[in-house]
């Protein structure tokens, strides 16, 4: 059984896209005589599902479908009679009212409605009541629930595109209805992710904290709907034994806060951080060039091959790759009689026609290499002047020597916090040594907020991350302030024990080997032996009786899904997909997050906790979060 979740989900998707029918194999076709004939169909969709649809399928490829127009619900749009319209939108009042808007108008012949994840009875009834009112009945042809509400980015990697939840979390004034309505909102999340994947997996996690509440949220909802006859799972997990079952295992932000500020030097993170790459797809300005956007996924094999490189091997493998390509444009030009050295572009074919069919045949594919050697030269040259002009090379040192050692030399600290780098370099920088080393002595806290303030950095991300350190200290103080009192009552309800892993911070970030604890202790949980750093996690088995021990599952388990709450980052996902390789056999491992953040966003959503807490100056509103 192989979790792939990118070919299911893309699978689903291209069934809705057909009006929820298998499409056919040989592809329709257009001709009035022929056993299929294509429908022209109409896409509508909102926002958030137009990301779901982005990463999987271009909008080249809609047109293989029979989609011919496609639209944002909430823009304006004009009658198209005689066509179906497909809408794939998230269930909400808002869209649900413009659905019936758009059936009362008659904008299209047919609606086929497919909702994101499941369509609640009111505003199925509210649907219904307004399509009835507005005499639209009849043209609603068909009501789905998908179970598409994540995006899926890589075949291992998935996202449900849940903005803001480690900020949303870690609020001082959030009530706890509040609260339970967010992870509730992650259970449901992972619930389509699931029920996609077709598996009920064993869920392990941390007692206490936002992982337990998920974990609790999400066996009730698995328990509910295995009780019902013919539900979503009867097909796939009926007959799988425990050992072919995943292990979902669940982990919150604050599990290891450090890895979501960290610089890292590898070709990814640098694209991901200096880029700011969204749905796998950036923006690049170069010098005297304009904006050109790349889009970067398992369809750019020097991608593929050379993502995880350190970045100082990128340059050598251009080079590489450039090499290779101009001595395959100079054999083909050889062979056709063409001239040596001559950039091939088809216009040298003469000569010897023995080879002129294979060289046209060679065309498409050397130009498809030319055209992806200029677009990693391209990022691989702007990514060279932001590390020269931001010094990124010293912060991934000075990082990966806290991590390592869990000290660095406080001169070499203050210089680099002085010198080159952004406001967000030096705060990831400043934020990564309080959390390397277990205690701090004042003096040293002083002058690295003096520096900071030297470079006129903003401090409240940092005076935030030094008050929950400090919690620990006082969470069994007996005397507190009232003030205190409410922030230690608020981290315990939160928190309770995970809390304490933002203490140990970068001390279990990494071995020497550069092995997260995240890696660590999923490594254990997949093995499933006795192991003190994982004893204590809970075990959920949605598919065993309430009353059971469970014991029978707990491993070892081929599959694995790692989820974490607050945001993840590709750091922690290379860790994982090394996991897997390594392993013997080697495992299948997922990753999924509520949002991919890099450095720059974390630390933001850092800065909007400090200024709710009323720590430091601050000009950061909650409105100006990377999205």
């Amino acid at each position: 059984m192989a979790l792939n979740l990118r070919q299911k989900q893309t699978s689903c998707i291209i069934r809705m896209l057909n009006l929820n029918h298998q499409p056919n194999p040989g592809g329709a076709t257009t001709s009035a005589g022929s056993a299929t004939e294509e429908v022209y169909k109409i896409l509508v969709l909102d926002r958030f599902c137009r990301d779901i649809l982005s990463p999987l399928i271009h909008v080249k490829d809609l047109r293989k479908h029979g989609i011919t127009l496609y639209f944002v619900i909430d823009k304006e749009r004009q009658t198209v009679p005689d066509v179906p319209a497909i809408y794939f939108v998230q269930p909400t009042t808002v869209n649900i009212g413009r659905i019936v808007a758009d059936t009362a108008r008659g904008l299209y012949e047919s609606f086929h409605l497919n909702f994101s994840s499941s369509l609640p009875r009111p505003l199925l009834e509210e649907l219904a009541a307004g399509a009835l009112k507005a005499d639209a009945v009849g043209r609603i042809s068909k009501v789905y629930d998908q179970y598409l509400e994540f995006v899926t980015l890589e075949e291992n990697l998935f996202s449900l595109a849940q903005r803001d939840i480690y900020v949303q979390l870690n609020d001082p004034s959030a009530g706890d209805q509040e609260i339970e309505g967010i992870l509730e909102k992650i259970a449901g999340g992972l619930f389509c992710v699931l029920v996609t994947l077709g598996v009920v997996p064993v869920i392990r996690c941390a007692s206490g904290g936002p992982a337990q509440m998920v974990a609790a949220a999400l066996d009730t909802r698995l328990r509910e709907h295995l009780v019902t006859k013919n539900n979503l799972f009867s097909e796939s997990g009926a007959l799988v034994s425990s050992f072919q079952r995943p292990i979902l295992c669940l982990f919150d932000r604050n599990f290891e806060l450090a890895v979501g500020l960290q610089h890292d030097w590898s070709y990814r993170s640098l694209v991901h951080d200096v880029f700011d790459m969204k749905l796998n797809r950036v923006s690049v300005q170069g010098d005297k060039s304009p904006v050109k956007s790349y889009e970067l996924d398992d369809s750019d094999p020097f991608w593929v091959s050379n993502c995880w490189s350190p970045f100082e091997k990128i340059a050598l493998e251009i080079d590489a790759q450039l090499n290779k390509y101009k001595q395959d444009v100079e054999e083909v030009n050889r062979r056709t009689g063409g001239q040596k050295g001559a950039e091939f572009d088809g216009t040298d074919l003469i000569g010897n026609t023995k080879h002129l069919m294979n060289a046209v045949n060679s065309l498409p594919e050397l130009t498809e290499r030319k055209k992806l050697i200029d677009k990693h030269t391209n990022l691989a040259t702007v990514l060279l002047g932001e590390i020269k002009n931001r010094a990124l090379d010293s912060f991934c040192s000075l990082e990966s020597e806290m991590s390592s050692k869990g000290s660095v030399d406080k001169n070499q600290l203050i210089s680099q916090l002085k010198d080159k780098g952004t406001k967000e370099d030096k705060l990831r920088l400043a934020i990564t040594y309080l959390l390397s080393v277990e205690t701090t002595p004042q003096s040293e806290l002083e002058s690295i907020e003096a520096a900071l303030r030297e470079s006129d950095v903003d401090t409240c991300a940092f005076q935030y991350v030094k008050k929950i350190k400090s919690l620990n200290l006082s969470m069994n103080s007996a005397v507190a302030s009232a003030s205190k009192s409410n922030i230690v009552d608020w981290a315990e309800k939160l928190y309770g024990q995970s809390l304490s892993a933002v203490t140990a911070g970068m001390k279990n970030l990494l071995s020497g080997a550069r092995q997260l604890a995240l890696t660590r202790i999923v490594e254990a949980l997949m093995e499933g032996k006795p192991n003190p750093e994982v004893d204590s996690y809970l075990l959920y088995d949605p598919r065993a009786p309430r009353s059971g021990t469970g014991a029978q599952v707990k491993g070892p388990f081929k599959e694995g899904i790692v989820f974490m709450i607050g945001g993840g980052n590709y750091v922690e996902y290379r860790s994982l997909m090394e996991l897997a390789q390594r392993s013997q056999p080697t495992k299948h491992i997922m990753y999924g997050t509520t949002e991919i953040l890099n450095g720059v966003d974390f630390v933001r959503q850092l800065q909007v906790l400090g200024q709710k807490m009323g720590l430091g100056s601050s000009s950061i509103n909650p409105s100006q979060l990377a999205v």
